[in-house]
């Protein structure tokens, strides 16, 4: 049998039908999410899964290794990345077919959310493989929390694109949202993400800076973007980034008083549309009473 970290040279059809025996016989695929910066933020389960795997599937063997070391975890290391060849996806699948339990880490967080993986796990459901979840440590959901802002609702866009055009672009895309966005960046774009941020939303919406997570120096910075911008054109910075943008402002429904209302209301009942849909809709648009409205139409009609 092939050592752990071989690839074979050629590929099987490993999505073809699992026999029954197979079935008996194959493990598991385990989706680990690993601490963001503080080794103790692991949990019981993560431990558990780790000392159980047959092999752990590393986004960078050297990083995951100090974290097997801090808890005494001794297991064969199989280096999987996003620029791992197709191959290695394959050889993953068949050493799960033969029954080895996969774990799969991240350098930190959640593996496939902005880290590799979906692929792999693709791969693995469409041959019948089980994937199970070991839930933990998320950069972006703990800088949210740490930020702020509104986070009953919010959007993650993970890393915007490199190029100046197609990021100013993804901004513009978000430029009325109503909700927190979540983005991730790294120290050497920065700058250059928020002199996209400052043009596009504007030097006024506000912005969190979460750096350093969980770790000893972190930091939050909870400022506008144009003042986030001037920050860190004097000042690089260090470390792995998040930022959370907050919502846009909601823009003020035009003022107009109930007069003007009625009239743009009286072709459309005229026209034969239902008075009450009418009146609802208008109230909604302008921000007025509904029944104030409906009462004054009928008073004057």
């Amino acid at each position: 049998m092939e050592a752990p970290g071989a690839i074979p040279h050629t590929r099987a059809p490993y999505a073809a039908p699992i026999t029954k025996g197979e079935r008996a016989f194959m493990a598991v695929l385990y989706l680990c999410a690993t601490p963001i910066g503080n080794l103790e933020d692991v949990s019981l389960r993560l431990l558990k899964t780790l000392r159980q795997a047959d092999i752990i599937a590393c986004e960078d063997t050297r990083h995951s290794q100090r974290l097997l070391n801090h808890y005494e975890i001794k297991k064969p290391l199989l280096s999987y990345h996003q620029h791992s060849p197709e191959q290695r996806e394959d050889h993953i699948i068949r050493l799960l077919r033969e029954g080895q339990s996969v774990a799969l880490l991240s350098d930190a967080g959640m593996p496939l959310i902005s880290d590799p993986g979906a692929a792999l796990v693709q791969k693995a459901l469409a041959a019948g493989i089980d994937v199970d979840v070991i839930p933990g440590p998320s950069a972006g959901i703990t800088a949210l929390c740490l930020s702020g802002l509104s986070s009953d609702r919010f959007l993650f866009m993970g890393f915007l694109p490199r190029r100046r055009k197609e990021r100013r672009a993804e901004l513009e895309s978000i430029k009325d949202s109503p909700v927190s966005v979540i983005i991730y960046e790294a120290p050497h774009r920065l700058l250059a993400c928020l002199e996209d941020i400052e043009t596009v939303l504007g030097p006024e919406r506000p912005l969190v800076l979460a750096r350093e997570l969980t770790k000893l120096h972190q930091e939050v910075l909870r400022e506008s973007a144009g003042q986030l911008r001037r920050r860190y054109a004097l000042t690089p910075p260090k470390g792995e980034i998040c930022l959370i943008i907050g919502p846009a402002e909601p823009t003020p429904p035009p003022s107009v008083d109930v007069d003007t209302v009625l009239a743009e209301a009286a072709p459309r009942i005229a026209a034969g549309e239902k008075k009450q849909e009418v009146f609802r809709e208008l109230a909604a648009q302008y921000r007025l009473s509904r029944s104030e409205l409906y009462n004054e139409w009928e008073r004057r009609h």
